[in-house]
């Protein structure tokens, strides 16, 4: 791993100083993109591919990698435990809610983190992996420096922002294709299109799924230093593309960003980005600085251009004809609590016996927790379905 030389940060009011002055953050005139062949490593198409940038949820990828790492191991199985505790719970959303002592399968933990893009239980997944966050932290940055992310750290397992957490798109290209060539058999997780759970169904973030020619993947991120990014994959006629797509300011715009460089990609119409893989793909940081977009995307006259582009029900509609409407229900994965075999390395110890949760009266399906209108906009919670709050109850003793 390669530390970029850092910069102390400009307090907010002269960047907004600055702003003013000089324009927009660099991010605002060029996102960094780059389109690949990941059977290959050929790169078709890359602007500002070594740019620094919050990987926001992106991060997740790595989480997903990490775990997929120990189940071929054979150190956990799809049906180890992932128990819920104090740490994944105080986790700030998007998160599923599950109190803590829950329990889950590692299939129904990746589900969640994938798709919902919980941020609890990447928490709880990494626990359940590597014995606490912070070893699963370095276990990520192991894999970060084994797979050649020269420019890419993590600090978290869920990507909420942290200075210190940056990667380039050059780099998430990199995670992304041994994802799809190291575990081809893992595939069908990044292209689920909701996860239900109750009486609940959510989608996933990933706009594309079940709306543009062929799209299977693969994982989307957002908070206000980002601005919204995407990696994107899809098939056409026994071929697969991937799309690295940061810093645009809109969910709408990401996707069609995206969508575009994947259609010109199979149509041979991409800029040409010459004779390149993706380990010479030429080009430097400028600043040596992550981006900060959060002049950019969280102003209020911003929200109030997003929410400007959605129809009456609160759906955003698109301006190309490569992304289509989604005429029936998302197909869903079914998740939720229990099925675990085993005792996960974070179960307590009681009477001489590892267990993961304490024994509780009859459960009921547990609803996600209620974001705040700022937190859905700061967290990328999308409208449009709505989300019961369950009476309180008295607090265990």
């Amino acid at each position: 791993m390669t530390t970029p030389n850092r910069r102390r940060a400009t307090p907010a009011w002269i960047a907004a100083a600055l702003l003013v002055a000089f324009g927009l953050p660099k991010a605002a005139h060029a996102a960094p993109a780059l389109v690949f062949e990941p059977e290959t490593g050929t790169v078709l198409h890359h602007e500002q591919a070594h740019d620094l940038w919050s990987p926001a949820s992106l991060t997740k990828l790595m989480t997903a990698y990490v775990a997929f790492r120990a189940l071929e191991a054979g150190d956990l199985t799809l049906r180890s435990p992932v128990r819920v505790t104090a740490n994944a719970v105080s986790t700030p959303p998007s998160r599923m809610g599950y109190p803590s002592g829950s329990v889950m399968t590692i299939d129904n933990a990746l589900k969640m983190v994938i798709v919902r893009s919980a941020n609890d239980i990447a928490v709880a997944l990494g626990e359940a992996v590597a014995g606490s966050e912070a070893a699963f932290v370095a276990r990520m940055n192991e894999e970060a420096a084994r797979l050649g992310m020269t420019n890419t750290n993590f600090v978290n397992p869920h990507g909420l922002h942290d200075e210190q957490q940056y990667t380039t798109a050059r780099d998430m290209a990199v995670l992304a294709r041994a994802l799809k060539t190291d575990f081809a058999d893992r595939a069908d997780y990044f292209a689920i299109e909701a996860i239900s759970f109750g009486e609940q169904l959510i989608p996933s973030y990933n706009l594309l799924l079940g709306r543009f020619d062929g799209a299977d993947g693969m994982k989307t991120g957002f908070v206000c230093a980002s601005g919204f990014n995407l990696i994107a994959s899809a098939t056409r006629g026994g071929r697969t593309l991937v799309a690295v797509v940061m810093g645009t300011e809109s969910q709408k715009e990401r996707a069609e960003k995206s969508a575009t460089l994947l259609d010109q990609g199979f149509n041979g119409s991409a800029p040409s980005a010459g004779a390149v893989d993706l380990a010479s793909v030429p080009g430097t940081d400028a600043d040596g600085v992550p981006a900060d977009l959060r002049p950019v995307v969280c102003t209020e006259e911003a929200r109030a251009a997003r929410w400007d582009g959605r129809d009456v029900d609160g759906n955003i509609v698109f301006d190309t004809d490569l992304i289509g409407t989604m005429d029936r229900e998302p197909r869903a994965a079914r998740v939720g609590l229990g099925g675990a075999e085993g005792a996960s390395m974070t179960a307590i110890v009681l009477g001489g016996a590892a267990i993961d949760a304490y024994p509780v009266p009859t459960p009921r399906p547990y609803r996600p927790s209620l974001a705040s209108e700022a937190e859905m906009e700061r967290y990328q919670l999308r409208p449009g379905f709505d989300v019961p709050v369950p009476a309180s109850r008295p607090e265990s003793g």
